[in-house]
């Protein structure tokens, strides 16, 4: 690689910053998405949730039964410049019932931004989605929302941020006051005001401070507001952490942002910052050691496989995040699992349901391949050879049901559409042992009533779904011993998933320490092995 080539690369990589938003529903995760897009002039009219029942809707929410709930059920991904960064956001489900392919997506990711309601603090959904980034050790940024209504005090959500998740925090700037009195944030770090002007708080003024016990803040906020600004700054700069950059990068302490995304109010403070801390793209492990984004062979790894994002053209996406080089449409990469070259022709970015094809990218975005079928999650394309990345990995399910076909003659349609889906990583399939019924298993309830529109919908098929007791699966790996499904009868039955690996599926705890107690030379394994 010549010199110039080398130095577009590196810039390219350090434009670049690839994340993902994670909350609990109803935090305004749609809303707080819509405005970064419409600050970097990707959408003109934040179509906002409140509209939803009318015939705007939010711009990334693409899927018919996504729009009937008003949710988000699919991970979508959004790319657009600002202030001379490519941003790609990776919008995850944020309802209660969401799927594998929220987890899968974090992978993807190089930080996450935390969104958590002023009001209800770290809800359970977010516990599950910050355990997955923090086993990453990506940095994590912290957007408080819902400012303009009555929530808890500041320090009360700081402590339970520690508390509930383990993670110390850096309050990067300050509410002054709070629902109707909420009049702006005073920023820690540029020691400069956001105030609220006019009745209807439509205009935010920027003001540049000597400190927050400027007088200038006194006048704009009243006595009171500026009096209870000062003892709680007061309190931190004694008190509280300091701000350490290498911490925030290890994923050990995390910047804290206040605002109010319906009404724009810290939105812009909180881009502008976090494109200044947040990581470019990191190497990634494989098989060959750390990938450098930098390397002049290209290589990247499927996360992700949609279905029918067209259901005119019933096709087939592969979502792909660059690890290393130059991507170009038309290039051919060898396909690693496959064995096979392939060529590239029709690769895809997205603003969420628009999506243009794409000439060239570099590493930290993602692209859609057309998927003819021969991608499943976790390939890697390489020009570098034969190099594999960390398999992403086999979540354990949490909800089963053994599912049946209504009309035996749509047999083959029905196979069909549970090898797709399958293969999207939507639900896992499992086969029982000696009696060959089909189970799936799933992390959230959702993917059932999805997974039953789709067949309906998109394969034709009518299905009937009969839940299990069960309440997780253990893939059981014995060196010495096959597994035999006799001893897994009493609140446990074996099964087998679809690469053929023994799983055990449990009712409790205690059906499983039992297992563990007459199985001694087995393993149980939270994962795939």
């Amino acid at each position: 690689m010549n010199k110039a080539t080398d130095h577009k690369l590196q810039n390219e990589v350090d434009k670049r910053r690839t994340f993902a938003i994670i909350s609990h529903p109803d935090a305004g995760k749609t809303t707080l998405t819509e405005k970064l897009l419409l600050f970097g002039g990707a959408i003109r009219l934040a179509g906002t949730v409140k509209a939803r029942k009318a015939s705007k809707h939010a711009t990334s929410d693409w899927m018919e039964i996504e729009k009937q709930r008003g949710i988000s059920v699919t991970s979508s991904v959004m790319q657009f410049d600002y202030l001379d960064h490519r941003v790609n956001i990776l919008d995850t489900p944020g309802h209660q019932d969401f799927s594998e392919d929220t987890y899968r997506t974090l992978t993807a990711a190089d930080s996450a931004v935390m969104l958590i309601d002023v009001a209800k603090g770290v809800e359970t959904q977010t516990i599950k989605l910050f355990q997955v980034c923090a086993k990453r050790g990506i940095p994590i940024f912290t957007f408080i929302n819902k400012l303009d209504r009555e929530g808890r005090s500041p320090f009360d959500l700081m402590e339970e941020l520690e508390n509930v998740l383990g993670i110390r925090s850096v309050p990067m700037n300050w509410p002054i006051g709070m629902g109707r009195e909420l009049c702006g944030v005073y920023d820690r770090m540029k020691n400069q005001v956001e105030l609220f002007q006019g009745d209807d708080h439509s205009v935010i003024r920027v003001q540049k401070v000597e400190s927050y016990r400027d007088p200038i803040i006194r006048e704009m906020a009243g006595e009171y507001l500026h009096d209870q600004l000062c003892a709680d700054l007061e309190l931190l700069d004694v008190a509280g952490d300091p701000f350490d950059y290498e911490k925030v990068l290890r994923g050990e302490i995390t910047p804290v942002f206040f605002g109010s995304a319906i009404n724009n109010f810290g939105v812009q403070t909180f881009l502008d910052n976090f494109l200044e801390l947040a990581p470019k793209p990191e190497p990634r492990r494989s098989t060959a050691g750390a990938v450098e984004p930098t390397n002049e062979k290209f290589t990247g790894y499927v996360f992700k496989i949609q279905a029918n994002m067209n259901p005119a053209h019933r096709d087939r996406i592969a979502f792909l995040r660059i690890v290393s080089g130059k991507f170009e449409r038309g290039m051919s990469v060898k396909h690693v699992r496959a064995g096979k070259d392939i060529k590239l022709s029709q690769p895809q970015q997205f603003l969420a349901q628009d999506r243009d094809i794409v000439e060239e990218a570099y590493p930290g975005d993602i692209i859609g391949l057309f998927d003819p079928g021969i991608f499943r999650i976790g390939d890697t394309l390489s020009q570098a050879g034969d190099i594999e990345f960390d398999e992403l990995p086999t979540f354990s399910p949490e909800i089963f049901s053994k599912v049946t076909i209504k009309n035996a003659l749509k047999s083959k349609q029905f196979q069909k559409g549970i090898d797709q889906l399958t293969e999207e990583g939507m639900i896992q399939v499992f086969r029982t042992v000696n009696f060959d019924d089909i189970l799936l298993g799933v992390v959230g309830q959702l993917q059932f009533e999805v997974f039953e529109y789709r067949m309906k919908g998109e394969y034709g098929v009518d299905v009937q779904l009969q839940r299990m007791s069960y309440q997780f699966a253990r893939w059981i790996v014995d060196d010495e011993n096959k597994p035999d499904a006799s001893k897994f009868r009493i609140n446990s039955t074996l099964v087998t998933d679809k690469k053929g690996n023994y799983v055990v599926l449990f009712e409790n705890e205690y059906a499983m320490r039992t297992a563990m107690e007459k199985n001694p030379t087995a393993k149980f394994l939270e994962t795939a092995p």
